[in-house]
């Protein structure tokens, strides 16, 4: 732990403003800039990718992965550095009177997010409302599909059993049922994977197979990044926890962590229940 004077060093951060960073703000840091930039280039490298296999295609098929391999790359680093800044460093010298500010500065990123997956939605309706069904259609409630939700809202119930047991006191349950997270989030992701195999390969549905599709690509493409982020996220509290961090009087850390996997979880119900089930609904 280190004396409150090396705690706000500058040439220990990198801060992009200490003088004049006001007072009672926390510290200025240049990561949370390096991870949206990261971000929009995922976006953007997404967006040429779609581009490049237009009628008139505007771009090589190769610069959209490119850009976005450069995005995640960028996104990566910057989510660690943020990290490391934001709730690593002089953790155990902190104290804990300031973990409200993180639960909210998370319900606030949930606020905003879920402004962007109800922009996909709204455009899932508005073409749910035409001519119904827009072309031929996969049949979509597969046993994958089932068993995928299931093993999602099994992760959201271990990760609020990994918190209890956290808030317990029991920190080889708490770090046994964060792993059990973990994994069954990366067992998710796969079979997200798994089933855009069959639909692509298999089946031919791409996403320039008509206007159910575009929705489809977008709306679960978008969900599958997320839940990508929150096994980082989870990673990285796991590895901590690992290493002797956080009890019961600090766990904002892990407070963040579930909020986001449990609002990951609840939108993959209401994409199940609108593109699945209500896509099967003449």
């Amino acid at each position: 732990m280190g004396s409150p004077e090396s705690e706000t060093d500058e040439s220990s951060h990198h801060l992009p403003a200490v003088e004049d960073w006001p007072k009672g703000f926390g510290e200025a840091s240049w990561w949370p800039i390096v991870t949206t930039v990261g971000a929009v280039g995922m976006y953007a490298g997404a967006g040429l990718f779609v581009l490049a296999f237009g009628q008139e295609p505007l771009f090589a098929p190769i610069f959209g992965p490119f850009v976005f391999v450069l995005g995640t790359g960028l996104f990566l680093i910057g989510l660690y550095g943020w990290t490391y800044h934001a709730f690593v460093h002089h953790y155990w010298s902190r104290a804990t009177g300031d973990d409200a500010k993180y639960r909210w500065g998370m319900v606030l990123f949930l606020a905003t997010d879920l402004g962007t997956f109800g922009a996909g939605f709204a455009y899932y309706f508005w073409v749910r409302y035409g001519t119904w069904p827009p072309g031929e259609l996969p049949h979509l409630l597969t046993s994958l599909v089932l068993f995928n939700t299931v093993i999602l809202v099994t992760s959201s119930v271990t990760m609020h059993l990994a918190h209890l047991r956290l808030r317990g006191g029991d920190r080889k349950r708490y770090v046994r049922w964060l792993a059990v997270t973990q994994l069954l989030g990366t067992v998710f992701l796969g079979g997200q994977l798994v089933e855009y195999y069959e639909f692509v390969v298999r089946e031919g549905f791409t996403l320039g197979s008509g206007i159910y599709f575009s929705a489809f690509y977008g709306l679960t493409g978008l969900h599958g990044m997320h839940v990508a982020l929150g096994l980082v996220i989870i990673g990285i509290v796991l590895l901590r926890s690992v290493a002797g961090q956080y009890s019961p009087e600090r766990d904002a850390s892990v407070t963040v962590a579930a909020m986001y996997w449990h609002f990951v979880d609840v939108v993959w119900v209401f994409l199940v229940v609108s593109l699945y089930v209500g896509a099967a609904v003449d």
